[in-house]
């Protein structure tokens, strides 16, 4: 059920298509009795996408989740294991064109890529199924291999996670196959306002994991107020930070996190 309602009503709520949905059915008043109130709707769609599209609203609320986590420190030196999120493959696409389509995060791939050039006796799991609601039998983790390969990390040291549909299932899915030893070091590369959530979720299944965030959306606290030129890019960073920021209150509503915004410590 808390699947289904992340994929249908979740989607509904996100800026963009919530305001186009108002200003169709400002639309459609206007043939009713009530066309003072479609009038106002429709007034009210178009000013408010352009907030979210032209002024800094996406960037500010992304920020914060960015910002959560510090980069990795490779002081410690090699990680025992590295987890990657899926999010990074169309599947369906990558099923029609029989290669991997990659799609916004394409630096969770690239990321564990280089880490594990750089920590050759590394073990690396990439968990990502199908995060659709509707779609075929392809999976992200079927065509994660042949593109890990062409980036120069062999298929021995990989192991793919095919059926995690959401977060919490790359939580307990990856620690299942990861096994994790006491002592040993994991690192979970994902996208920078992704990893609370995705952290959260991972403390709750048991699973203790050092940060390596990637594919950030805003720069530093000076880039904050920045006007966007093209409202599509205002729009996109305004619809991942809402999707997010609704995804940790389900989560924590739910009781499958243990705090809003989880941090660097679990205190």
């Amino acid at each position: 059920m808390f699947f289904m309602l992340s994929k249908t009503l979740g989607p509904m709520l996100l800026p963009t298509n919530f305001l186009i949905g108002v200003g169709l059915v400002g639309a459609i008043l206007l043939a009713t009795r009530w066309a003072s109130l479609g009038r106002k709707l429709m007034v009210a769609s178009v000013v408010l996408l352009a907030i979210c599209g032209s002024s800094p609203l996406g960037r500010l609320l992304l920020y914060p989740l960015e910002s959560r986590f510090p980069p990795w420190d490779a002081a410690r030196g090699a990680p025992d294991g590295i987890i990657v999120l899926g999010g990074s493959i169309d599947a369906d696409l990558s099923a029609v064109h029989g290669v991997a389509v990659t799609i916004g995060g394409a630096d969770r791939l690239i990321a564990a890529a280089a880490l594990a050039n750089r920590y050759p006796n590394t073990r690396i799991i990439y968990s990502g199924g199908s995060s659709k609601l509707i779609s075929g039998d392809a999976r992200e983790a079927d065509y994660a291999t042949a593109l890990f390969e062409s980036l120069g990390v062999s298929r021995e040291r990989l192991t793919m996670e095919p059926r995690a549909r959401n977060t919490q299932e790359n939580a307990e899915f990856s620690k299942a196959l990861a096994a994790p030893k006491s002592g040993e070091r994991w690192l979970l590369v994902t996208s920078a306002y992704h990893m609370p959530r995705s952290v959260g979720l991972f403390r709750r299944a048991g699973f203790s994991v050092e940060t390596y965030p990637v594919d950030w959306r805003v720069g530093e606290r000076a880039d904050l107020l920045t006007f966007s030129t093209i409202a599509l890019d205002g729009l996109e960073r305004t619809d991942v930070a809402m999707r997010e920021w609704m995804g940790l209150v389900a989560y924590w509503a739910t009781g499958k996190i243990d705090r809003l915004l989880p941090g660097p410590t679990s205190e």
